[in-house]
């Protein structure tokens, strides 16, 4: 039986890593008294080269673990989570509210539509229907895909030199080309500055978070379940591989830190 949902409950962010921290950090900025329980599921990272019917069924016990801790709306914060999942997700747990980030590639039809645009992503969200309906709708014809095979790994285990040589490798051909990127995986926010160097100081980047955060609030005041606390709210961590520095680096960059 679903549980009653209190608007005293958390707020579940989940990730296949700790990269969702780029979208936590927005929604803290707009629900600063809210409590967040972040899942960063990097034992089973990465998700971009994972089957769909792994990627669902690895969701739905990340859920299950979430909904057990009394959350009262779940926020995912994996591109490739949501564009393979969330309709299954939202299908099986039709109670409880679900906000799924995707790749910001309206915001370039709205505001830089002329632009050359490059949007990086994972294979998984790439290749999926739901990103593929979004770019076809919103397409200004002047876009390049680039599948960022291993690039969240990279931004996942730390490793500057490794994430240098990927962008300079993966990345070169664009550099001067392109005017808009579209970050569509939330690890790649946390290296912009990198792959701006590549690229070029002059280009503009999108990414979902902002927007996400701004639509969670409308549905939690919608379904009234904002936290009537007047304190700044807490932020608990799990990782699935237990692994203490994975925690470490969270804190780190949920301050803003490198």
């Amino acid at each position: 039986m679903q549980k009653e949902i209190s608007k005293e409950g958390s707020i579940g962010v989940f990730d296949s890593g700790i990269g969702g921290v780029t979208v936590l950090r927005e929604i803290i900025k707009i629900l600063p008294n809210e409590n967040y329980i972040y899942y960063s599921d990097s034992k089973n990272n990465p998700y971009g080269d994972k089957t769909k019917q792994e990627i669902i069924k690895r969701c739905e016990e990340v859920f299950s673990y979430l909904l057990e801790k009394n959350c009262k709306a779940i926020v995912i914060a994996c591109n490739t989570a949501s564009a393979i999942a969330v309709n299954t997700l939202r299908e099986k747990y039709k109670d409880i509210p679900i906000i799924a980030i995707e790749p910001a590639y309206k915001m370039v039809h709205d505001y830089a539509y002329d632009g050359e645009t490059l949007v990086m992503a994972t294979k998984g969200t790439i290749e999926s229907e739901r990103f593929n309906l979004l770019y076809n709708k919103y397409n200004n014809h002047k876009t390049k895909l680039i599948e960022c095979v291993g690039l969240a790994d990279r931004i996942e285990e730390g490793n500057e030199k490794k994430i240098k040589e990927y962008l300079e490798k993966n990345l070169k051909e664009y550099k001067g080309k392109v005017e808009n990127v579209v970050l569509g995986c939330t690890h790649y926010p946390l290296i912009q500055e990198e792959i701006g160097q590549v690229l070029g100081e002059n280009v503009r980047f999108f990414n979902g978070a902002n927007r996400l955060a701004v639509h969670l609030k409308e549905v939690l005041l919608e379904k009234d379940l904002i936290s009537k606390s007047n304190e700044k709210g807490k932020i608990d961590f799990c990782d699935s591989s237990e692994k203490k520095e994975k925690e470490e680096r969270f804190y780190k960059f949920l301050k803003g830190e490198k």
